[in-house]
Parts: C-alpha cells; structure tokens; sequence
C-alpha cells in the first residue's frame, strides 16, 4: 500500500513557530465547531474495502471503518478497536482470537457480529480483486464466528496477522448491505467507524460527519470535508486560496522546501518517515525485462542523488534498499552492488543477455501523483544514457494505472509505497513475494522461504538477519530499483490543531484528532 512508523520513527520535528507554546501541539477545545476541510492528492479506488489496496482509499477507511485492532500515533503494536481483546490463544503462531466489543453498532443502528466480521474477510478472500488486499491474507485459510469470538485460522505461522488485521484490509462491514462475492457499486458506506460518510462525489470531495454512536480505542472528532485534488499544484493553490485549512498528501516538493519556521500564519509539521517509492519491472517470460542482466543495466544507470536533488528538492532521501532506513532489517544491498550511474557497466550486462541497444520499454506513472510526471521525465534521461534503451513514457489516471500494471501492460512503473503496518514483512510480501500486489511476476523461492521463516518469529527485533538476506536476493535479482524514502509533511492553519497526528505512514488519516483551537 501504500505506508511511516511511529514507534520505529519516533522522529517529530515542528517547523512552526519556534517561540510557540506547548499548547499548539496538543488538541484544545475552543467555540469553533464549523467543518475543517483538508486536502490531499491521493485518490480513492473504491468505496468498498474489498476492492482498493492503495493509501487514499485506506485513509478514508481508517475514519469510516472499524477494523479488530487499530495503531495509536506512534504506536508501533496493535490495539483493540472493535474487539474487546485478541490473542493467538494457544501460544503458537497458527490461530488468532478476537473477542468483539458489544456495544459497536452500523449506521443502521444493527449491532455488530462475529458473522459480519467473517462474511467481511470471507468476501475480500472469494472476490479476490486484481486492486483489492486479497494478498495480505495470503496465510488466512479460515474464519470461524461463536457468539461474540471470531477465530481465525492460518495457513501457516504468521506473527504479523494481528497487525494486517488494524489495516484498512481489517475493515469490517454490515453484512447485510454488501453483497458477498462482489463489489459493492452503489455509493455509500456502511461502517461503525469515528465517522459516517454524508456525501461523496469521487475525485472531488468526501464529507464525514462525527459518529456519536462509535465506540473503540479511537475519538470523535469535528466535522471534516476532505477535497481530493488531480495534482500537487492543484493543492498548493487550494492552500495558497485559503479553501483549505489543512494540507497533507503530497504538496510540490518545493514548495515543501521552501516552508519557513518564522511563518506566523501556518503550523507545519514534519515526521521522519517510511514512504518508499520503487521503480517496478514487468518480469514474466517474453517481457523486454524478463532477463536480470537486462534488469542489472537498468540499475547501473539510475542516479538516485540527483533524482531527489532535482525532482524532489532534497524534501526525499535516497534509498538503495527494499526495506528503509528506521525499519529493523534495513540495510544497502543496491549501493553495494550498484554504487553509482555507470552506462559501461550496463552495456556489459546487455552484451553478455545477448540483446541488443536501444532495448524498447514503455514506462507508465499516476497523473497527479506528487512529482511523478518530473520524476519520470527525469528517469528517462537517466535510462537512456548512452543510447542503451529507449523508454516511451506516459501518464495514467490512476485507477487505469493499477489495472494496467496488474495486467501486465508495463514494462516498468513507478509506484509509491506507503507501508500497512510498523514491520519489515510489509515491504517484502506484498512487493517481492509470489503473487504480490505489485503484479511484476516475480518468483524466488528462497524469498519466499525467508518470508515465511521471519512470521514464525514473534520478536519481531530478532528478524534483522533474514532480512538482510531477502534484500541481497533481491538486489540480484533486481524486479524492482528502489528510488527514495519520503519525510511526512502536513500543513494546517494556526486555527487548527491535532496536525502531527494526522499522518504518520501508516496508512491511517487521523481525522477525529484535528481541533478548533
């Protein structure tokens, strides 16, 4: 999905004013109690939590929808939302537990069940859509529901179950508003979230109203209009126009750039982050990119220092690995087999597979996604240095993007990364694992192994190792070049407070936190 972790990144830096007392930071009460509007340039797929895997739509989820078990600001572990407690009951690895809450009920006023908990992971299993997060169950073979205990029943030992379940992919829905082997097609939802969705035109504007039914872990907040916009400058003019009064994903990189601490009309806030962002290959036989040779030279010209210093404004950090920098098992397999841009390196790759130059590959990216057009812009100059490959790029909305890179129609794409939960597994699984979300088709068995072998371990600090080394089969193998890291910025006006706990990467768009101060 789409992720930045809190508990792992316990970095928090306000560029707000610096003389500014401890209450600017904190969520206050005040007479105020008008609709915040906040922007944002990430989109939503679907409505329906079985059908978007991507970080706009599970932003939305998180205020709409309960899940099991949710994250707190900078929490690193789960806790329980709509359950009143969960466990893997018998010490292993193999069944979880949940114990509903009794008083959680839908818009309708009908009292959750255990069954809606399952008919709600039974449907995201049986639709199993090619955008959906079908995959993150990959080791969920069964659901039981008795009373008020939902069991779960794995495939395989998989420590990293109880956080997939706080994700937006946990969302659970009335059953008896969704159909149980398709999308949902009319608008609306039907969640027990802090919120409840009034009004929704789809690329435009999400109107929640605060929920005074909803009870969990989470709070109530004010009234908010989230307004979706086509791009970044688009953002940045609703910001500069005042039709906004927080800003959050993803304003121009320079104008993140050029934010002053002395600017008494703006709070900003900046977190360290885990937003990773890859450049992706279609690697199934008869793909210009099926050979890792030819994968090899396409990362021996990548030059990722100036991509962050001339696209990004120095707001994003070079990463030369699959998982980041701050996430236990990070490490630089791609700097250590790729120090640096070397076109001659390259050229020996392509003559060793045997192929010749230009080698023709078609490079697609989201319209309006951040810098993504003048990154790309930036990436073909770099790719075709030296005349070894040609590489015709184009844009994409982006739910025809997601469709064309699961069906196989790109040879290279780029894709941002916003992790699903506080833990390595999000970075391998879904990106490099058989099957995975990225639909590259890529397969490596001894990936797979090392996937599997760090679920079977419950202390999460002691998975560093076989990190490590999934990275370096990766860095081999190279199905994906990875780009950058991002830092986390939101932007609200000094009338409104909460905005640090906003956003943390995680995939939730804390909502109910921001205040009238």
């Amino acid at each position: 999905m789409r992720s930045v972790r809190g508990r792992i990144l316990a970095t928090l830096l306000v560029l707000a004013a610096v003389a500014a007392g401890g209450w600017q930071l904190l969520p206050a009460k005040s007479g105020k109690d008008g609709t915040i509007t906040v922007g944002t340039t990430d989109n939503v797929t679907s409505l329906d939590p079985a059908g978007a895997y991507d970080a706009g739509s599970w932003a939305l989820y998180s205020n709409v929808f309960q899940s099991l078990l949710t994250f707190e600001p900078g929490g690193g572990d789960p806790v329980p939302d709509a359950a009143e407690s969960c466990s893997f009951p018998d010490g292993g690895l193999h069944t979880y537990q949940c114990r509903l809450r009794k008083d959680v009920t839908f818009p309708s006023g009908r009292v959750m069940t255990a069954e809606d908990v399952k008919f709600s992971f039974d449907r995201i299993k049986k639709i199993n859509s090619p955008v959906g997060p079908a995959s993150l169950f990959s080791t969920l073979a069964s659901v039981d529901a008795q009373g008020s205990t939902v069991t779960f029943h794995l495939s395989a030992s998989d420590a990293t179950f109880p956080f997939k379940l706080a994700t937006g992919a946990g969302s659970i829905v009335d059953s008896t508003r969704y159909p149980g082997d398709a999308l949902r097609t009319r608008s609306g939802v039907d969640g027990s979230g802090p919120y409840t969705l009034t009004s929704y035109t789809k690329g435009r504007t999400a109107v929640l109203a605060p929920n005074e039914r909803y009870r969990g872990a989470l709070g109530i907040g004010q009234p908010v209009e989230l307004r979706y916009y086509k791009n970044a400058g688009a953002l940045e003019n609703a910001w500069n126009s005042h039709r906004v009064q927080v800003a959050g994903r993803q304003l121009p990189p320079r104008f993140l750039a050029g934010l002053s601490a002395s600017d008494p009309d703006r709070r900003v806030f900046e977190t360290a982050g885990s937003e990773t962002r890859n450049l992706y290959f279609d690697t199934r036989a008869g793909a210009p990119l099926h050979d890792p040779r030819v994968r090899r030279a396409l990362a021996w010209l990548v030059d990722r220092d100036r991509l962050a210093a001339t696209v990004y404004a120095d707001t994003v950090e070079p990463l030369y690995s699959l998982i980041p920098a701050g996430i236990t098992g990070h490490s630089t397999p791609f700097f250590d087999a790729y120090p640096g841009p070397d076109p001659a390196r390259a050229g020996q790759l392509l003559a060793e597979a045997g192929v010749s130059a230009p080698v023709r590959l078609t490079y697609g990216y989201a319209l309006g996604s951040g810098a993504a057009a003048e990154e790309a812009a930036e990436l073909k100059r770099q790719l075709e240095a030296g005349g070894l490959f040609q590489v015709m790029v184009r844009g994409y909305e982006w739910t025809d993007f997601q469709k064309r890179w699961a069906a196989g129609r790109l040879d290279a794409y780029a894709v941002g990364w916003v992790a699903d939960y506080p833990d390595p597994d999000t970075f391998a699984a879904p990106l490099v694992g058989t099957g995975s979300t990225m639909k590259t088709g890529y397969r490596n068995s001894r990936v797979d192994e090392l996937i599997l072998a760090t679920r079977q371990t419950a202390e999460r600090n002691r998975v560093g190792d076989d990190f490590r080394a999934l990275q370096a089969d990766v860095a081999a193998d190279v199905p994906l070049i990875p780009l950058w890291q991002r830092k986390e910025y939101v932007v609200s006006t000094e009338d409104v407070g909460g905005g640090q706990y906003l956003s943390d990467g995680n995939g939730m768009f804390r909502l109910w936190r921001l205040t009238w101060i």
